[in-house]
């Protein structure tokens, strides 16, 4: 599914609405007071029952007779929505719930990019290895700021699982880039992060080598190095002590 554009006041009212319900200060089974929300919110009962809409269509709200509008359980929200993951990054605390999302992310990412990279180093075309060479080139321009860095990696990933040619596959980009995107922007803006662009190096030549084995181990590789940036962020006096000794 297409993110939801944040343009406009329907944009903002859908973000205000997501983020209350993400965050639990609408709680699960909640039946919403749409009258005290519009007037809260300052849009018209229209534009409220619109932004609505757009949360029922990821599982969040429904609507019954006699009810009302409710908030659903959090089982039935579409958390794979790329919009529900962006809403949760940003919503979240450092030590928080975007920790545990990236825990998922990690564990989600461990499962299929070493299938895809195995794939791919199968499949590349030579378009392919041009796209993940631009963006390995581009993440390895030092006077990049961390916003160019980040993109530098999704377009990386993007291309990776777009080499696969299996339409489920690529579609997983939306499950991936959000949350990798929010671990790109913690890790970027870090001093305390490895260099990115030799562990993806690895990976773009055993793709361009056509060697899945080879690219599956160096993509595990790239993966170990994701969980370490994360731990050291997470922990930098004792990584910093260690480097001392």
């Amino acid at each position: 599914m297409t993110p939801y554009a944040r343009r406009g006041v329907h944009g903002q009212t859908v973000e205000a609405l997501a983020r209350r319900i993400l965050g639990g200060d609408i709680p699960e089974g909640a039946t919403l007071d749409l009258v005290a929300l519009q007037r809260e919110l300052d849009v018209s009962l229209t534009a409220l029952r619109e932004s609505l809409k757009v949360l029922a269509a990821k599982g969040m709200v429904d609507a019954r007779q006699k009810r009302g509008t409710f908030v659903r359980s959090r089982t039935d929200w579409n958390l794979l929505d790329a919009d529900v993951l962006r809403w949760q990054f940003e919503g979240g605390s450092a030590n928080g719930t975007d920790r545990a999302l990236l825990s998922n992310l990690a564990e989600v990412r461990a499962i299929i990019e070493p299938a895809a990279v195995r794939l791919a180093a199968q499949r590349r075309t030579d378009d392919d290895l041009a796209a993940m060479d631009a963006a390995v080139d581009a993440m390895g321009e030092r006077d990049a700021d961390p916003g160019h860095a980040v993109e530098a990696d999704l377009a990386f990933h993007r291309a990776l699982l777009a080499a696969t040619h299996n339409e489920l596959l690529e579609r997983m980009e939306m499950v991936i880039e959000s949350g990798l995107a929010h671990r790109d922007r913690i890790v970027h803006s870090s001093p305390h992060s490895e260099d990115p662009v030799p562990a993806h190096r690895a990976v773009l030549d055993a793709v361009r080598a056509r060697d899945p084995r080879a690219a599956e181990t160096a993509m595990r590789a790239l993966l170990d190095q994701a969980g370490r940036d994360l731990d050291r962020i997470d922990s930098p006096e004792e990584t910093e002590g260690s480097r001392t000794k």
